[in-house]
């Protein structure tokens, strides 16, 4: 963080100074919520959970370097007491993006956030110093985290916005308000509790809402309810796309042998070949996002397409592949799933698994509402339309659902099995596995199938395991 002293964070957050000597001693460290995670003059935001309050481990924090704790009531130790600490961190963290002076980029969608900021954050740094937000602490606590471990230094800013409501990326940037606002797709995530895309396609046309005149909305030409939010800012509009109407788009795109995308990057200052590192089709359009992003900030198109060449995936369990000594090779995309992600990461499966036997091993998609039945029998008729050479769904009723859309759709019969847990799955996965074959493992977080995942990389280490 930039450097502030105590007394300028209390009159920032509106708060009083308890147990602090000098008010003029800076906070200079992060800005942390665990105190397991307190550096040298960080400033502990003790929040309290459903399980733990952390103002019992404020003296904790304090002993590990804390300057003083972001507190609701005094705690014995050097605070900044306030009525609500969550409402103080964004005071704060609006604070010091307004100080800082950084170009500002946030990003929504239904499906992708993170893998394309992941891209944006690689792509922009070859520029400026970036920051952008770890894994996807996307939520009204994780953005003002991020935007708090920003420094002087620090030119572009990469947030990701996630929404589970009308009105929670308004209340996102309100706190962050971005000069560049992306929005990559509007589908079925959480639309359980949206109650329907058009509900969606309003949250997330918040962001670009949010804009200045000066600024600019980055959003997919591919998709008809992210397209129609140009009539809803007053920004500049950057399409980006496979369709000719797109300003940055691809063409002639392909898949590798090996199942990663390669196509020629066109934008508004040339054209350039791209082929990526990371794992299936649907990275293409996460790969445009981040070019719109770079063209808007002055890279050209050689640039953008080096870097994306290059860049490689920075969040766990996200198409992570790994091959085993045997020449198994396990994909690990089990950080979550909706229907859109379980399509891509199908279709990948496939493309990587050419000539080889694939197993598509998946769980529940959670906050599907009325729609759950449908989206899961949906897609485990897609796996056999795709010719996965076998579907194990993994857990309760939702798993069943798919089982019976793989076995309705064709004549799979033993080829398709529901078992009850992880365990099931990793028994019958070991004893099944031959050399070469690829397994996907993917589902919502809820259901924790990375502990598959795994359990394979761990059974086939006799000797060193080599990540591709």
């Amino acid at each position: 963080m930039i450097a502030l002293s105590l007394a300028e964070i209390a009159e920032v957050v509106g708060g009083r100074t308890h147990d602090i000597p000098d008010p003029s001693v800076q906070v200079h460290g992060p800005v942390v919520i665990d105190s397991r995670k307190v550096a040298d003059g960080s400033l502990f935001a003790a929040f309290v959970g459903e399980h733990v309050d952390g103002h019992d481990y404020a003296d904790q924090a304090v002993q590990a370097g804390a300057v003083a704790v972001l507190a609701q009531h005094p705690v014995g130790v050097p605070a900044i007491v306030v009525e609500d600490v969550q409402t103080a961190l964004g005071a704060l963290a609006r604070h010091v993006v307004q100080r800082l002076g950084a170009t500002l980029v946030a990003l929504t969608g239904s499906a992708g956030k993170t893998s394309t900021k992941d891209l944006i954050a690689q792509v922009l740094a070859r520029k400026a110093p970036t920051v952008f937000t770890p894994g996807s602490l996307n939520n009204e606590i994780g953005l003002p985290l991020t935007a708090l471990s920003a420094t002087e230094e620090t030119k572009f800013l990469v947030l990701e916005m996630g929404a589970r409501g009308i009105g929670h990326i308004r209340y996102l940037t309100d706190l962050t308000p971005p000069k560049i606002g992306l929005v990559l797709n509007v589908g079925t995530a959480h639309i359980g509790e949206f109650g329907g895309r058009e509900q969606i396609a309003q949250a997330k046309g918040e962001l670009v809402e949010s804009l200045p005149a000066d600024g600019a909305a980055i959003l997919n030409a591919d998709d008809p309810l992210v397209r129609a939010m140009a009539s809803r800012t007053k920004a500049r509009v950057l399409l980006f796309g496979e369709t000719d109407e797109a300003d940055v788009r691809a063409e002639n795109v392909r898949l590798t042998d090996s199942g990663q995308p390669a196509f020629s990057l066109r934008t508004p200052s040339g054209c350039s070949e791209v082929t990526m590192r990371l794992y299936g089709e649907h990275h293409v359009s996460n790969a445009l996002a981040a070019a719109a992003v770079a063209h808007e900030l002055g890279m050209s198109a050689a640039e953008i397409a080096t870097a994306l060449s290059e860049a490689g995936s920075l969040s766990r369990w996200r198409m992570e592949v790994t091959e085993r000594p045997d020449g198994v090779t396990v994909v690990n995309d089990a950080y979550n799933a909706n229907p859109e992600s379980m399509r891509a990461a199908l279709r990948a499966l496939v493309a990587m698994g050419r000539g080889r036997r694939t197993w598509a091993v998946l769980g529940k998609m959670a906050e599907l509402g009325d729609e759950a039945l449908a989206e899961h029998d949906a897609v485990g008729r897609l796996a056999v339309r795709l010719n996965v050479s076998k579907l194990v769904a993994v857990g309760g009723r939702e798993a069943s659902w798919l089982q019976l859309g793989a076995y309705n759709e064709g004549s799979w019969g033993e080829e398709s099995v529901h078992v009850s847990d992880a365990q099931a799955a990793v028994d019958l996965l070991r004893s099944a596995l031959r050399p070469g074959d690829v397994v996907l493992v993917k589902a919502s977080r809820s259901v924790g199938l990375e502990s598959v995942a795994q359990a394979l990389l761990e059974t086939g280490a006799e000797g060193e395991v080599a990540a591709r």
